[in-house]
């Protein structure tokens, strides 16, 4: 699979195409396509599309524009976390950022990969440290082209259930302890932290679309 088929012509299609969705302010947060309205992965998929049904088809993307399904999900995941501002320009910003020909098939990896060891927050804890450790090893392979061992990712998947219950566990004693002062005081730098987080995870996934040949 090669991004936009090795076609220029659909890259320049579909940035003026988005283009126009974003000056007629029909990029919109948390609806696929709707009332003539959606979404980056929505506004994306109408532009290509002949006709729209409707549907949520992150797969499309595949078909449409030779770009990974797994890379569509991303896009949309950061589209709806980003700062509304961010989020306006954000498919455009990822439609431009990819090659026309180039192989995307390892990007959702790396990504994650990153994500796992650099774009998280540092937890003082040391099984849920080790858990992201040990998914991260699974997913060093895939960033590579070649494929993982399925009793690692297994054993990876159980350590890292174990881990969120281990942090949920945290979460709700420390909510527990925490008054209502505290609480609005840390709503609002959780705020500030989630929008800086996925600003950060856009950043990163621009860096490797644009990386990739």
């Amino acid at each position: 699979m090669l991004a936009y088929h090795n076609d220029p012509a659909i890259k320049f299609k579909l940035l003026a195409d988005l283009q126009a969705h974003a000056d007629a302010d029909r990029i919109v947060k948390g609806q696929y396509w709707d009332n003539g309205k959606g979404c980056a992965v929505g506004c994306t998929l109408q532009s290509m599309r002949s006709e729209n049904d409707g549907h949520d088809e992150h797969a499309e993307y595949e078909t449409l524009l030779g770009i990974p399904q797994m890379l569509a999900r991303l896009e949309d995941c950061i589209f709806e976390g980003l700062p509304n501002a961010e989020a306006m320009e954000w498919p455009m910003r990822f439609a431009a950022a990819i090659t026309p020909g180039a192989d995307l098939s390892r990007v959702g990896w790396k990504w994650l990969h990153w994500l796992l060891t650099d774009g998280l927050p540092r937890v003082n804890d040391a099984t849920i440290t080790a858990a992201i450790a040990q998914c991260a090893d699974v997913l060093l392979p895939l960033t590579r082209g070649e494929p993982t061992c399925r009793d690692a990712a297994r054993a990876a998947a159980y350590a890292a259930g174990a881990a969120a219950y281990a942090a949920a566990y945290a979460a709700a004693a420390a909510a527990d302890a925490a008054d209502a002062a505290a609480d609005a005081a840390a709503d609002a730098a959780d705020a500030a932290a989630y929008a800086a987080a996925y600003s950060r995870m856009a950043e990163k996934l621009i860096e490797l679309l644009e990386a990739a040949t």
